[in-house]
């Protein structure tokens, strides 16, 4: 079913309100969740929207939560979540950082216990929006076994970059440390797709193609993806003192208790180094080189990170809307706030 861009984030909105969200938040978090569905991540929009009702429903979020802002020198700051809207949290800290790089050059900020923030290449897009470059990378739940073990440890913790160029077009590169998101996984469900074998393992450790029978993700390109994943949580887990690596709570056992989920973003001004006018006109090049090249039969055209995204978002709306399924729809447009689904199910909602 294809929506429009205002009726998909009235709906998301409406939904995480009769939840029990106030609108100021679920204003940002159907933004948000919306900026994902209409660049094709579908994984990261509003799919999640049940599980987060039922999260806010049985108190896992905090609906008013008390952030605390806390300036700890001149480029580094902390952002307290309060168990909140890490939708929220993390567009707030964000604010900060960019507030900070413009004032002193650059900004590392870390937001400690929150809940799942969704699509994190929108918050270094944030900053790529005013001149700056930007990087982020938080935690996940335990789901991805680490290169040469059995057992899960680490979660997906992604990261992302976005540089800005100087035509308007932004570089926004966002990835998971595993072959693929555990929300692509949730998103082959809804849809009744396999997976390619590349993806996970179940729990002999053997490669599937049944999004049903995933026991585990696997790292990108094994020890290098392994070795990511691991620093991404030292620097948005350990470092900020937060649980990490196998502590880190699980996204569907207990729906009544919130994550205490670490992220960091770093903000950088461009004007402190190369200067601003130089270094967005080199990105700029970079992006019209990558363009210019000849592609490998097969494929359309080279194109730089993010670039995919945007073109899929205008396709889309050429196309009448931003197609969701029809189950998830239907779902929106329901009285009903949650159908019970996830909460004391294992990592992957079984």
């Amino acid at each position: 079913m294809k929506l429009s861009r205002e009726e998909l984030k009235g709906l998301m909105k409406g939904k995480l309100m009769k939840a029990g969200l106030t609108e100021e938040h679920a204003e940002t978090t159907a933004e948000i969740l919306t900026w994902s569905d209409e660049r094709g991540y579908h994984s990261h929009g509003s799919v999640r929207v049940e599980y987060y009702s039922e999260r806010i429903a049985k108190g896992g979020i905090t609906v008013h939560p008390k952030f605390e802002w806390k300036e700890t020198g001149p480029c580094t700051g902390t952002f307290e979540g309060d168990d909140g809207c890490g939708y929220v949290a993390a567009a707030l800290a964000m604010e900060k950082a960019i507030e900070m790089a413009k004032k002193n050059g650059a900004a590392i900020v870390g937001i400690r216990n929150i809940s799942h923030s969704g699509s994190i290449g929108y918050y270094t897009e944030m900053a790529a929006k005013q001149d700056l470059a930007a990087i982020s990378f938080c935690q996940s739940d335990p789901m991805a076994v680490p290169y040469g073990g059995t057992e899960p440890y680490y979660g997906t913790n992604p990261i992302s970059f976005a540089a800005p160029a100087d035509d308007g077009r932004i570089v926004v590169f966002d990835m998971a440390t595993t072959v693929q998101a555990w929300g692509k996984i949730l998103d082959k469900r809804s849809r009744h797709e396999n997976i390619p074998d590349t993806w996970a393992v179940d729990e002999k450790g053997k490669p599937v193609t049944d999004p049903n029978l995933v026991n585990a993700l696997v790292p990108i390109a094994g020890p290098k993806g392994y070795g990511l994943m691991m620093m991404v949580d030292v620097f948005s887990g350990v470092l900020l003192g937060v649980p990490f690596g196998k502590h880190v709570s699980s996204m569907y056992h207990d729906l009544s208790e919130g994550r205490k989920l670490g992220q960091m973003h770093i903000v950088i001004d461009p004007a402190r180094f190369v200067g601003t006018e130089a270094f967005k006109k080199a990105v700029s090049m970079t992006c019209d080189e990558l363009n210019g090249m000849t592609p490998v039969e097969g494929f359309k055209k080279v194109y730089y990170p993010g670039q995919g995204a945007v073109e899929r978002k205008n396709q889309a709306y050429a196309d009448g809307g931003i197609e969701i399924v029809d189950e998830i729809c239907e779902y929106l447009k329901s009285d009903a706030v949650h159908f019970d689904r996830y909460d004391h199910k294992n990592r992957f909602a079984d």
